[in-house]
């Protein structure tokens, strides 16, 4: 199964941190890269220097933030476009009351199709239109199921395109130690039933099989949905699964 960070577009711009200004990771024309699509993309939103844009987003420290901060740098300067990045440890909860009060950041990402669904029929969203709808489809391997991830209904009940991904993780994978594994004697099991054998002898000889974290803040426990999720869709009809999340 795949997580996916949505992109919503919700009403009001929020006053947030502005966003340190930082030397571009790599300079422009150098690198074993090729800078045609920023170059392209700069020409058609050259005239938006001075404007200011705030994003409200999960990542507050380490790689994921630096990384993102990286690509709003080059987003800043092909468009001249200040950006403001906030978060907080409870972001999802404060996404919610600052939308609530009419004061959400012009951008927030969010992991949660479910809490967007519900912001959407509470009239907190803005539609993205059918262009920006054309265009994931386009230019998208998955477009169509894109499309569909980020299309929910608005306060009338009317299917509307609010949000495109920004980025993709393949979950649902589990991780062991090919050392400890030969060093207990284990095999590599191959299917559900194995799996379950191979968990029940780990307890049975005094070991903890199964190891994953839930923290998350306000969120805590969200992990957890990732592999109830592929759990029902390997192991229930499709309409189930459907039931279950609607």
């Amino acid at each position: 199964m795949h997580k996916f960070l949505l992109a919503g577009v919700s009403v009001i711009a929020l006053s947030l941190s502005a966003v340190q200004a930082q030397e571009l990771k790599y300079p422009k024309g150098e690198g074993a890269f090729s800078w045609d699509a920023l170059q392209t993309f700069a020409d058609a939103h050259k005239d938006l220097s001075g404007q200011k844009l705030t994003v409200w987003g999960p990542w507050r420290e380490g790689g994921d933030q630096e990384q993102f901060l990286t690509v709003l740098a080059y987003f800043e300067d092909a468009t001249g476009i200040d950006v403001e990045y906030g978060s907080s440890e409870n972001y999802e909860q404060q996404a919610q009351i600052d939308a609530a009060a009419g004061s959400s950041a012009n951008i927030t990402i969010l992991p949660q199709p479910g809490l967007l669904a519900d912001m959407a029929s509470k009239g907190y969203l803005v539609p993205l239109g059918d262009d920006m709808k054309a265009r994931v489809e386009a230019e998208h391997a998955a477009g169509s199921s894109f499309v569909g991830l980020g299309t929910y209904n608005d306060k009338a009940g009317a299917p509307t395109f609010y949000a495109v991904p920004y980025k993709s993780d393949l979950k649902s994978l589990v991780w062991y130690s090919p050392d400890n594994f030969a060093d207990a004697g284990y095999t590599v099991p191959e299917t559900m039933e194995d799996l379950l054998a191979l968990t029940d002898k780990m307890v049975a000889d005094g070991k903890t099989p199964w190891c994953i974290g839930l923290g998350s803040g306000g969120a805590t426990g969200w992990p957890a949905t990732d592999w109830v999720e592929d759990m029902m869709l390997r192991t229930q009809p499709a309409d189930t699964y459907d039931k279950w999340v609607s």
